[in-house]
């Protein structure tokens, strides 16, 4: 496996067991009913059609359209539903920039339980005030690092559950089943690429991905300012950003962590790194071509198929996932402009 171009070293930080495919499939048997099963849906049009071969076939897996607008619900719900009846009186916590404290917010009301979240004061005021209307206690902080380290002192002293954004196997177990929906709805694909945060979504969805189909390749994807899990693959061990800067706040990751690094380095063929520019022009792809109004997150992988994998993955069978949608309007017209401007 590989971080860009260069061979990477063997990881020291292997999970000691991943999720089987029994286990992924008896989760999402549990999470029927309580997450959707999302939609995909085949890009046949706009830049498809005009940068890439006719025998190529880009596959969008849908998950903009889960409850709470992400992902995030299912790994929510799955480390929810292992909670015993001491912890679920007790409350959870979460950090998270967003999806991931939208979600915690509805699960930990579903599941008649209290949340208290961190997020930074920055955050989408979209997700913020579904936090809100969901019940969740919002503690807002200066930097994603700063809360970090307030969600987890609130396990120390209030003996609360951190329902973490991207780490451990609950997480993966809730990922991995968009795995198990996917190669279901695409038979044969070739290759999918997943956009990279801290690594559960990847990590989870590769994990489903090369259990049913060894032969097909997985690629993650990070912005330049938010790549703990490229420096991760490059250096062995998980990373730590000393700054995060990139407009997919929702991938913004302060750093990666022993389970996810290592369910993604035995399962994720490779990650690549993409520019905020090339994110913003294809929200502005995605706006334009499949009417799809998506965060910038949502857009890596687009970004990455039209350009770092391009010449890789052109004329295969490829299935981009759509992670989330969930940003205020006025923040969403200024990076569709931006990405419009800067032409195909």
């Amino acid at each position: 496996m590989q971080a860009c171009d260069q061979d990477a070293p063997a990881s020291t930080n292997a999970p000691s067991a991943h999720p089987s495919l029994a286990a992924l499939r008896a989760n999402a048997q549990r999470l029927r009913g309580r997450v959707l099963h999302t939609p995909v849906w085949q890009w046949r049009t706009g830049i498809v059609e005009q940068r890439l071969a006719p025998a190529t076939e880009v596959w969008l897996k849908l998950e903009l359209f889960q409850h709470t607008g992400s992902f995030k619900l299912r790994g929510a719900v799955t480390a929810l539903g292992a909670l015993d009846a001491a912890a679920l009186r007790r409350g959870v916590v979460a950090a998270s920039a967003g999806n991931h404290a939208v979600s915690v917010a509805h699960a930990a009301r579903a599941a008649g339980t209290h949340a208290k979240l961190a997020m930074p004061r920055q955050a989408s005021p979209a997700r913020i005030e579904a936090c809100r209307a969901a019940g969740a206690e919002l503690l807002l902080h200066d930097t994603v690092h700063e809360a970090f380290a307030a969600a987890q002192a609130l396990v120390e002293t209030e003996g609360r559950t951190m329902i973490h954004p991207f780490d451990g196997p609950l997480t993966a177990l809730g990922t991995g089943t968009i795995g198990l929906e996917l190669m279901e709805q695409v038979p044969a694909l070739e290759a999918v690429i997943v956009p990279v945060g801290g690594g559960g979504l990847a990590g989870g969805i590769a994990a489903a991905v090369k259990q049913l189909n060894p032969a097909c390749q997985v690629y993650g994807v990070e912005p330049f300012g938010a790549d703990a899990m490229a420096r991760s693959f490059e250096q062995g061990a998980p990373a730590t950003l000393e700054r995060v800067d990139t407009v997919a706040d929702s991938l913004g990751a302060p750093y990666a962590m022993a389970y996810s690094h290592g369910l993604c380095r035995r399962f994720v063929d490779q990650i690549v790194r993409v520019s905020d520019d090339a994110l913003c022009q294809a929200l502005h792809w995605l706006a334009r071509d499949m009417k799809l109004a998506v965060e910038p997150a949502a857009a890596a992988a687009t970004a990455a198929l039209m350009g770092p994998l391009r010449a890789r993955l052109d004329g295969r069978k490829v299935a981009l996932i759509v992670c989330g949608t969930n940003l205020d309007a006025a923040r969403y017209a200024q990076l569709l402009a931006r990405g419009a401007a800067l032409g195909d």
